[in-house]
């Protein structure tokens, strides 16, 4: 396992050849979803697509998608964050994965500072906000405080030093995750990609990023079932891996 973090004045490596896909995995959200893509298409260097997955909408998120450029897959129903960054993930053929989200409380701005961490020795980059800035009305007090003490214990599990395990701004390498079998189906995908790319030997490092209000809507999170839902994620697949 490792976990490390450089300045972004070291060099990068050539990644012009693994080529970018944006995996977003969105639901109702057709005020920022255009934005968003615009951002992603604008913003990240060796982008070679973009797949929206609408999670069951009820509005015009996979309109407004299609409009802006993106490849959009339709979920049946809502069937949870992610179920819907899985069945992305199958239609990923480049060599790395940016995952941002749908609701604008990311910026695209930012993704540069991701790529430039991506040299050849790291699996995964993480936009961590905790390392950053939360701007007005990003995060509720209770959220930060959830967030905090789900990271700390996964740092404990997994002997690293990360600060955001929660964070959906990333990037990371397709090989080490396409093929491994992701279970989550809602907002635990994102402890469960950073799990699996650790106790498979990868490397995580993490750039501070800014963080902001949502653009419109509300989020689906819910504070003390998803929460155990994450806990119960790292510690079976912690507990995987010391049985194997």
């Amino acid at each position: 396992m490792s976990v490390h973090a450089r300045t972004l004045s070291e060099p990068n490596a050539d990644l012009s050849c693994a080529g970018i896909t944006a995996v977003i995995a969105a639901y109702n959200e057709g005020e920022t979803i255009g934005p968003v893509i615009s951002g992603v298409q604008k913003h990240t260097p060796f982008l070679v697509e973009i797949i929206v997955v609408d999670d069951g909408s009820t509005d015009d998120t996979a309109e407004r998608a299609e409009a802006a450029g993106a490849m959009v897959t339709r979920m049946s129903k809502n069937s949870g964050k992610g179920l819907a960054i899985r069945r992305g993930l199958e239609h990923v053929t480049t060599g790395l994965v940016l995952t941002i989200d749908a609701d604008g409380q990311d910026d695209p701005v930012e993704i540069p500072n991701l790529v430039d961490q991506m040299d050849p020795k790291t699996d995964m980059v993480i936009g961590s906000r905790f390392l950053g800035t939360f701007h007005e009305d990003a995060i509720e007090p209770v959220n930060r405080v959830g967030n905090r003490a789900l990271t700390w214990f996964f740092d404990k599990l997994f002997g690293v030093k990360l600060t955001d395990t929660q964070a959906g701004f990333r990037l990371f390498r397709t090989e080490r995750l396409k093929r491994k079998s992701l279970r989550a189906e809602a907002y635990e995908i994102e402890t469960e990609l950073t799990a699996r790319v650790l106790v498979d030997g990868g490397r995580v490092v993490e750039v501070p990023v800014n963080r902001y209000a949502r653009g419109s809507g509300a989020t689906s999170f819910r504070k003390v079932y998803h929460g155990m839902r994450i806990l119960k994620t790292m510690v079976s697949i912690r507990a995987e891996r010391l049985r194997s």
